[in-house]
């Protein structure tokens, strides 16, 4: 059952950090070059694209971890629990820069014209970029601590196989070193 509710998690997270990913690469980095113009037809068609689906799906990703992180709590998964907890508080940070910062921006720039831009434009555009960019790298910090959360490499997993044997050989157990030398042939 943890393994469906990580695919589901690890899915819809991906699908918001991809929605961020995709407009700071494929837009915010030339913000500044766009005419106001422009910029005001692409934000307000991104808006009454994104600002629906968004909405539901990013909340619905956020809420998506907390079956994640019940069941790594249930299976004593610490270091998967701490990885998959801290994605979760980045992706809190995104949600609360989106609420706090870019909608109400968005709500503004949804009313300008062209002859209606306040002369200060290129600030509050700037603003939102910036936090757009706050977002969009913290939810791709936290897709990354998800996903190698997810993972889940066993502890006895991360040593090599050389420490294996010298742990081995150093407890005297002389089947467990023919095991593992076996292992490694």
């Amino acid at each position: 059952m943890l393994r469906i509710a990580q695919f589901i998690n690890l899915f819809l997270l991906t699908l918001v950090s991809g929605v961020f990913w995709g407009t700071w690469f494929s837009l915010s980095r030339s913000i500044e070059s766009i005419t106001p113009q422009t910029f005001l037809e692409v934000g307000k068609s991104m808006m009454a694209n994104l600002g629906g689906p968004m909405s539901i799906l990013f909340p619905l990703a956020i809420l998506s971890t907390l079956p994640v992180l019940y069941g790594m709590y249930r299976e004593h998964q610490k270091r998967d629990l701490l990885l998959v907890s801290s994605g979760l508080v980045l992706f809190i940070v995104a949600l609360a820069g989106t609420l706090m910062v870019n909608v109400p921006i968005d709500r503004q720039i949804n009313d300008w014209t062209i002859n209606t831009l306040p002369p200060d434009w290129p600030q509050i555009r700037d603003r939102w970029e910036f936090w757009h960019a706050v977002r969009t790298f913290a939810s791709l910090a936290g897709i990354a601590c998800v996903i190698a959360g997810v993972m889940h490499v066993p502890d006895s997993g991360l040593a090599t196989s050389d420490d294996t044997l010298q742990t081995e050989r150093t407890s005297g157990s002389s089947s467990t070193y023919a095991q593992a030398s076996a292992r490694q042939t």
